[in-house]
């Protein structure tokens, strides 16, 4: 769906290799002094697949659209708009209840698409994108066709894109092979050296925020223990799950959400190793007896999870913590069991700043805060960095934030996972990195194909 929206639609703004924002439908932007009101100018002469001419009513109802009782995720993120108004044709003002000095980055997030004033119908969609709607089956495939009245001219180069949904990792990378597709996301990271071996065929990786999680949630006993979550800490061999289920594509976590290639990451750390002494020590001092916890499982989080929580239970074990397991299927899992069961597994794809990945996941009011941290000092960091237009005073604030989750938090992050794809040698054109699969989904619209 992701991939499916950048076809269609255009964003407000996107994001480049480097996870920083650029013009999109937005084409310039100012924040004023006290990052409270930010001033946007709106690119002319941008035509909707229709026919219809943008304008500064599009982009006001588009933002509108993830304010208010909207079910849009995105709703959170968009709290503190206050107000939005045209200034002229080309430009609008946006006044935050709160600063906000990375309120740039939230309107690039992939849920953030344009759309004309006043529009609903999204079965038939219609954007500004690279790509017209054709048809679309959910979980099964979609068309789109090229828009010939495309305004970028570094995109939109191919007639026909049909995005197919293969679940089954084994499936799509024998279709890649087969030559039934051109490009997969999510390679499989233990057989990658199959596609590898395969005439023709090139795979691409790069760092993500991608992260697997084990979310203990501090509002219920034994994790409300700071000892026990401690314990549960130095109780997984993260080495041991990068290499068996990742292959080594990816990099072992420190308990917070931050990636090692994000700008405000926190490298001065000590990074929590697999210490059997450690954890028995920690799960000592908690003093909660003998009684099992229980981990809810399911490959719904990612592929292998399941794995991932075998390797924690076994891990686990040495150091005296009796852990089962609770398996779930994929079907319901993210209705039945996450955010409901005390400990629970779980991913997170990544944002596009740790700010923004702080904020959405561990804020004391973020909607899908899985492991109930709530803590004002965290809060009140967040809220000064928020304020900051000083890149390097906000770093310091954001620095403190991860080390409070690192070391009191309840969110187990084992493994950051890099991105792998793979496409055939006569796709050109490819880009990897940015924030999500498929460079943010932009990958059909920036190849083409080598006759």
């Amino acid at each position: 769906m992701i991939t499916l929206g950048a076809q269609v639609f255009n964003g407000f703004v996107r994001f480049d290799r480097e996870r920083r924002p650029q013009p999109d439908l937005i084409e310039s932007w100012e924040v004023k002094p006290g990052a409270s009101e930010w001033i946007m100018n709106i690119r002319s002469g941008i035509t909707f697949h229709d026919g219809r001419s943008l304008t500064p009513d599009d982009i006001i109802y588009s933002l509108n659209l993830h304010r208010g009782k909207s079910t849009s995720a995105m709703v959170g993120q968009m709290k503190h708009v206050q107000d939005i108004t045209k200034l002229s044709d080309h430009q609008i003002s946006v006044k935050l209840s709160r600063p906000d000095a990375e309120f740039i980055y939230v309107l690039g997030d992939f849920h953030m698409r344009v759309v004309a004033d006043g529009f609903k119908d999204w079965s038939k969609p219609i954007g500004t994108g690279a790509f017209k709607y054709d048809s679309f089956t959910p979980g099964i495939r979609a068309r789109t066709v090229r828009n010939a009245d495309y305004w970028r001219t570094d995109g939109g180069f191919v007639d026909v894109v049909e995005t197919t949904v293969i679940n089954d990792t084994a499936v799509r990378m024998n279709a890649l092979v087969a030559g039934q597709v051109d490009i997969i996301n999510r390679v499989g990271k233990t057989s990658v050296e199959l596609l590898n071996s395969g005439s023709g065929l090139k795979v691409e990786k790069a760092p993500t925020g991608w992260h697997a999680i084990m979310a203990a949630r501090m509002d219920a006993a034994p994790f409300d223990n700071p000892d026990f979550r401690l314990a549960l800490k130095y109780a997984i061999d993260r080495k041991a799950l990068l290499k068996t289920l990742f292959n080594n594509y990816g990099t072992v976590g420190n308990d917070h959400p931050v990636p090692e290639n994000d700008p405000n990451y926190n490298s001065e750390l000590p990074q929590i190793a697999y210490d059997l002494d450690r954890a028995k020590f920690h799960l000592k001092k908690a003093n909660l007896g003998s009684s099992p916890i229980e981990l809810t499982a399911s490959d719904a989080a990612y592929e292998g999870a399941v794995s991932a929580a075998e390797i924690y239970q076994a891990s686990a074990a040495k150091a005296g913590l009796d852990m089962a397991l609770k398996r779930e299927p994929i079907d319901g899992f993210w209705s039945n069991a996450w955010l409901k069961r005390p400990f629970c597994e779980s991913y997170w794809a990544g944002r596009s700043s740790a700010l923004q990945m702080l904020s959405i996941a561990y804020k004391s009011d973020a909607t899908w805060n899985e492991t109930a941290w709530k803590d004002q000092a965290f809060d009140k960091l967040l809220t000064d960095a928020s304020a900051e237009l000083d890149d390097a005073k906000r770093k310091h604030y954001l620095w403190e934030a991860q080390r409070l989750l690192h070391e009191n938090g309840g969110a187990v992050i084992p493994v950051f996972a890099h991105v792998l794809e793979a496409h055939s040698g006569k796709v050109k054109g490819y880009q990897i990195g940015g924030i999500n699969d498929l460079f943010n989904g932009h990958i059909p619209e920036l190849v083409w194909l080598d006759s």
